[in-house]
């Protein structure tokens, strides 16, 4: 057992303020010019609030776009919540910030993503290499994504 400063930890809760801050952003001011947000989440986290019907449709992970049809987003210390339509349904989601497991704007060509340290694996030179699933591409591009895996020294 490591008693140390878990650094991985700590470089995760300063990425993912840069998503609540991109949040911020758009609640406040809403999203400018051609930016959009893909946020793809864990629906089975304890503190996630959405349908039974969605939560049947996608029992482990969802991706939802905030682009230009979504409304009172609202942020709070734990989560955020943005109502958004599916097949013409208004639904409400509470989303919080530990769910998160990917962030993009595509138009900004920037990525995150967050909680996937078992999903890396190593070449043959050392080097951490995403997963297909965070290395997929967005529409409007490819973005860069940052793994904290990749920060982390190889041991």
């Amino acid at each position: 057992m490591n008693d140390g400063i878990n650094y991985d930890k700590l470089v995760e809760l300063s990425l993912k303020h840069v998503v609540i801050e991109a949040l911020k952003i758009a609640a406040e001011e809403g999203l400018p010019g051609e930016n959009h947000f893909y946020i793809s989440f864990k629906t089975n986290h304890p503190d996630v609030r959405m349908s039974s019907d969605l939560l049947n449709q996608y029992p482990e992970n969802m991706t939802i776009v905030l682009q230009h049809q979504f409304a009172n987003l609202m942020l709070s210390e734990e989560y955020f919540e943005v109502d958004l339509s599916f097949g013409g349904v208004p639904q409400t989601l509470r989303i919080p910030y530990e769910a998160i497991t990917y962030f993009a704007d595509p138009y900004a060509r920037f990525a995150l993503s967050f909680g996937h340290m078992e999903e890396a694996s190593e070449d043959k030179d050392g080097e951490a290499q995403l997963s297909e699933p965070e290395a997929k591409k967005v529409s409007g591009g490819s973005a860069e994504v940052v793994s904290i895996d990749s920060l982390r020294k190889n041991k």
